[in-house]
């Protein structure tokens, strides 16, 4: 089938989704025809004003429950209103994925956009930091709407650049100004360095970094301390050196290590600290399905003190 793009928007209630749709399907740059499906899975005080569009070709649908919506669903909807892309209004008190699950194949997510109100945004992550984390983590861009001039934006920079490194930031502000941020995000090691050395308490952001960027530490020497893992189905010389990693809560708790070789690995006890210097390649593996991935090659595994939190974060 033809891919149908989907334009997904997302945050919590009144935090500017709705007013940022209308204004973009006002416009016919963006609006010039398509048939679009417009499905509203949450409704505010906004409303769409359908009048205000180029193009009488754009059809709403309200979702009142996930549970409504099947694929089936999606796909009658797609065949009686002929459309040819999607733009998705979510539910911020829902996780992303759960409507994610029930698109057909053939639509794929074109862009994901958060908007997130100033005012409350810092209190929902307190309380319900599962429901931000999960909107924070895929989306590639998000809004910080009702900011007042001269409000530090650090606490909203770091909200986000911990979820989501990646992510594009815009600040809009009351008075009808908007700013990218540009703050810079310096590691807190260094990987110039003849040995890069990772604090316990950055553990976290490192697996993070080397993850996503192998190549840039390929040939690099790394010590830290980390507790044992066994790799299934390896042979002999290789154990994980790693972590127990919080995202959001204690419900999402995993382990994250990193393959290394390591001749004497099979004296090593399962879940027993120890302080590892290494050489980092950026090799395939059986845990990267076939991509690059850091993969260590031990220097020397010492007995180490545990570190003085068990379970890191970002």
């Amino acid at each position: 089938m033809t891919p149908i793009p989907v334009y997904s928007f997302t945050g919590f209630l009144d935090s500017g989704k709705t007013k940022f749709i209308q204004e973009t399907l006002e416009d016919p740059r963006f609006n010039a025809g398509e048939r679009t499906l417009l499905i509203v899975c949450e409704e505010g005080e906004e409303e769409y004003d359908f009048s205000a569009y180029p193009h009488d070709r754009v059809y709403k649908l309200i979702v009142e429950d996930y549970d409504d919506v099947t694929t089936d669903t999606l796909l009658a909807w797609q065949k009686q209103y002929k459309a040819e892309r999607v733009v998705l209004e979510l539910n911020g008190m829902q996780t992303v994925g759960a409507f994610y699950e029930k698109l057909p194949q053939h639509w794929q997510i074109a862009q994901e956009v958060m908007f997130a109100d100033a005012r409350t945004i810092l209190s929902y992550n307190a309380n319900m930091r599962a429901l931000v984390v999960d909107k924070l983590q895929g989306c590639e861009l998000v809004v910080f709407n009702r900011m007042e001039k001269g409000q530090d934006v650090m606490p909203f920079h770091k909200l986000a650049r911990a979820l989501n490194r990646r992510v594009d930031i815009i600040y809009d502000y009351t008075d009808g100004t908007t700013q990218f941020d540009e703050l810079e995000d310096p590691l807190p090691f260094d990987i110039d360095a003849p040995v890069i050395t990772v604090g316990d308490e950055d553990y976290a952001l490192w697996y993070r970094d080397i993850s996503e960027e192998p190549k840039k530490y390929d040939g690099k020497t790394v010590t830290f301390k980390a507790q044992v893992a066994r790799l299934r189905r390896e042979k002999e010389g290789w154990f994980a050196p790693g972590r127990f990693v919080m995202t959001c809560c204690v419900e999402d708790i995993q382990f994250m290590g990193i393959p290394c070789r390591f001749v004497g690995s099979a004296g090593l006890k399962t879940r027993s600290w120890v302080q590892v210097t290494a050489k980092i390649s950026a090799e395939k593996h059986s845990l990267y399905r076939g991509q690059l991935g850091p993969v260590l090659t031990a220097v020397t595994v010492q007995p180490a003190e545990p570190a003085g939190e068990e379970v890191c974060t970002f």
